[in-house]
């Protein structure tokens, strides 16, 4: 019976995919037309694109062939997910020693010998610091690799737990069912004396700037007649519950409250109209969608292109198009939405520079804003 054995370089390869999924987050990737490679990635990271390259690569020539074979991998990954960044790490384990690495824009390029070197290398220490503590070096051959084996395995498991949690949550949208019976029940009452709560409730800027600030609130439960509200509880019906299932009851409470503020914001300091309805807050929950998309890109591929954005663009444009509609409610409630997103977070993607940002960020917005009513 012949004992089963695994090659040292296999090894430094199962060594290298065990930390980086384990301990860092990334995940393997399907790319078609490539042998003897394995890419990972983590949209999240610094270096979102990690490549480990087994291929036998014996001189420079054969060197740039493989950086442009890269470089087309990137460019495509990078178009694929919208990212901003798409820096790739590009592990050599079975390069000539002769062979010179050449310095690229987008792809930094590592030759692999073992552990102990790239223990080493400062750019390994530099974006990966627990590289030196959390990777496997021990050298039991076989069993070292069903030890990873196991424990990507369990990684794997915990992962898919990790995405049904968001993903098939079955939870009711009550937020989503009590605000459309709210706005149902104030437009019951408009019918009853429909200038009343327009006098009261709807946003006017000289109101708002005579200290009447509620309104910029009240106004996003106010509508003129039965179109304008179906429309909008259509939306909010669609929309809302994605919303209310992705973030959860408070912080959809929040963006969408958030958003229908700002939207009227916008709407008194850039319009001289009287503007009631909920398609501010609403626009805010296309945002908050917009970012709940790209930053889960990986996951719902294809999800923002063709769900999303063709919606959200429809209803920018018809702003614009069909008159007696507040097209600057729509946008302001759009950034606030995409705002109030990236400080409140997204499920494992929250992190607390980007709710101080967001805090700074949209704390200068109202600033501006509200200094801009109070001269106009």
């Amino acid at each position: 019976m012949n004992k089963m054995s695994i090659s040292k370089e296999d090894t430094l390869v199962m060594k290298l995919i065990h930390y980086f999924v384990t301990n860092e987050d990334y995940r393997p990737i399907v790319v078609h037309g490539v042998q003897n490679e394995i890419w990972l990635e983590n949209l999240d990271n610094d270096i979102p694109l990690i490549r480990i390259n087994s291929n036998y690569i014996h001189n420079e020539e054969q060197l740039m062939s493989d950086l442009r074979k890269v470089e087309v991998i990137r460019k495509t990954i990078k178009k694929k997910t919208y990212s901003f960044r798409s820096k790739v790490l590009n592990l050599l384990m079975n390069t000539r020693d002769e062979v010179t690495l050449t310095e690229e824009e987008n792809v930094l390029s590592i030759k692999v010998k073992n552990i102990t070197e790239l223990k080493k290398n400062k750019f390994i220490n530099d974006y990966f610091p627990n590289f030196k503590e959390k990777v496997v070096s021990k050298n039991n051959g076989i069993v070292d690799v069903l030890e990873m084996t196991e424990e990507l395995n369990k990684k794997t498991i915990k992962e898919d737990n990790e995405l049904a949690k968001i993903f098939l949550k079955k939870d009711q949208p009550i937020v989503t069912y009590s605000i459309i019976l709210l706005n149902i029940i104030v437009f019951m009452l408009s019918l009853l004396d429909y200038n009343m709560i327009i006098n009261y409730f709807a946003n006017y800027y000289v109101n708002v700037k005579n200290g009447e600030i509620y309104r910029l609130l009240t106004a996003c439960f106010v509508h003129a007649n039965f179109l304008h509200i179906f429309f909008n509880m259509y939306a909010l019906y669609y929309i809302g519950p994605m919303v209310e299932k992705y973030y959860g009851k408070l912080k959809y409470l929040l963006i969408y409250l958030g958003s229908g503020i700002m939207g009227s914001l916008f709407s008194v300091v850039l319009s001289n109209n009287v503007s009631i309805g909920a398609s501010g807050a609403i626009f805010g929950l296309f945002g908050s969608m917009l970012y709940f998309g790209y930053k889960y890109r990986a996951t719902l591929d294809g999800f923002v292109r063709s769900g999303i954005i063709p919606v959200l663009f429809i209803n920018l444009i018809l702003g614009f198009i069909v008159p007696n509609i507040d097209v600057y409610g729509h946008i302001g409630g759009l950034i606030g939405g995409l705002l109030l997103s990236y400080i409140v977070g997204v499920y494992r993607k929250c992190k607390k520079k980007n709710t101080i940002n967001g805090l700074i960020i949209i704390t200068i917005l109202i600033a501006s804003l509200s200094y801009m009513l109070i001269i106009k």
